[in-house]
């Protein structure tokens, strides 16, 4: 086995020069890799990569009940060393090989992504891939301050989470009293930066947050941006998930509708994830995500990389398959792309579709680690 190098994070290169030229390397050996690619593969259930999902870090400034529960990620919880994280080259790197294998979206989320030092000169690398629609997930309170910057490093969308516009069931929910007001200020920033149409996500929980489903509606409706409901799923193994606590996406969109009628709209792309309405004025859309009572496993292909590098094939995945190692290991690009390509070929992931409560109490990786 060959020395493990680990290899400088972009943000340490101090001269502009040298950065750029950097780049213009892994744009170079990306796009020569997409060149000389293999057929894209499907695994088990035929079912083709087409997502990638990319966590950037393992941090969040939220403590949403849902995602990260503070009476688990407290201050003694220990968060993953910087050394750990795959660096923005090493990132860049990887992405390509999945790009040469039939990826064409990349989104990069967390934890919350904009936590990540230099995040924009990772976006500008993702951003020189051809053919790739490049996004970013969000809980928008950073956002009010970073939009421009990601835009101009080539970010074309963005999707924030807003689960409340209700200050109180915001604050509440995030657990951190931080005000709705400010995610609302990173919405506007982000339109007006050109990272629109925006899709805003609203986990709904019974109990907590469902009084919000139609004034999110109404708030959105006519704006271009486009809210998604999304069941509560049982992701990880800290958030308390019960089957009671879950709003089926069928009442959702019956209580939208009774108030603004709807229209069943086709999916953009085989495998989407959302369940897309139309408001039969024509003033917009909304999403519903139904994991839970609909699932859509039969469609799904979207791959997860962990802020470490492991790699995920479902988001309620029990364990990964550590492609950092292959990374700082001396492999070359060929030879991680065919280990993708064998574990994604064997791949036979239906979790939504055979959940019971007792796959639901059972120990998964956490939604924090590899991202929505």
């Amino acid at each position: 086995m060959a020395t493990i190098i680990p290899l400088t994070d972009a943000r340490t290169v101090a001269d502009p020069n040298a950065r750029r030229a950097e780049l213009d390397r892994f744009v170079r050996d990306a796009a020569l890799g997409t060149a000389m690619a293999p057929a894209p593969i499907a695994d088990t259930r035929g079912r083709r990569m087409h997502d990638l999902r990319i966590s950037v870090t393992d941090r969040c400034n939220f403590r949403c009940v849902y995602c990260m529960p503070k009476n688990v990620f407290d201050a003694n919880y220990t968060f993953l060393p910087h050394a750990d994280l795959l660096t923005f080259e090493e990132i860049a790197r990887v992405a390509g090989i999945f790009v040469a294998r039939g990826v064409s979206k990349i989104r990069l989320t967390g934890g919350e992504p904009l936590l990540r030092r230099n995040i924009e000169r990772l976006v500008e690398m993702l951003a020189r891939f051809p053919d790739v629609d490049l996004t970013l997930t969000t809980n928008g309170a950073l956002l009010a301050r970073k939009a421009r910057g990601l835009r101009d490093a080539g970010l074309t969308r963005v999707t924030v989470s807003l689960d409340s516009l209700d200050d109180t069931t915001f604050r509440a929910m995030n657990d951190v009293d931080f005000p709705v007001a400010k995610v609302l200020e990173g919405i506007d920033a982000a339109a007006a930066a050109g990272l629109a149409p925006l899709k805003i996500n609203m986990v709904v929980k019974r109990g907590t947050n469902e009084s919000s489903i139609l004034p999110m509606a109404r708030r959105f409706r006519g704006t271009g941006h486009i809210v998604r409901f999304i069941e509560f799923m049982d992701v990880g193994a800290t958030n308390g998930w019960r089957m009671d606590d879950v709003v089926p996406a069928a009442e959702i969109v019956r209580s939208i509708d009774a108030e603004f009628p709807l229209v069943s709209a086709d999916p953009n792309y085989a495998g989407e994830v959302a369940e897309r309405w139309r408001y039969r004025d024509g003033s917009g859309e909304i999403g519903v995500i139904a994991s839970v009572t609909q699932a859509f496993c039969r469609d799904c292909s979207r791959a997860r990389l962990s802020t470490d590098g492991h790699l995920y094939t479902c988001l309620f995945a029990t364990e990964g398959y550590d492609l950092r190692a292959l990374v700082r290991g001396g492999f070359d690009d060929g030879q991680i792309g065919n280990a993708i390509g064998a574990i994604w070929s064997r791949r036979g992931d239906r979790y939504s579709e055979i959940r019971t409560a007792n796959t639901a109490r059972t120990a998964k990786v956490e939604m924090s680690y590899i991202g929505g």
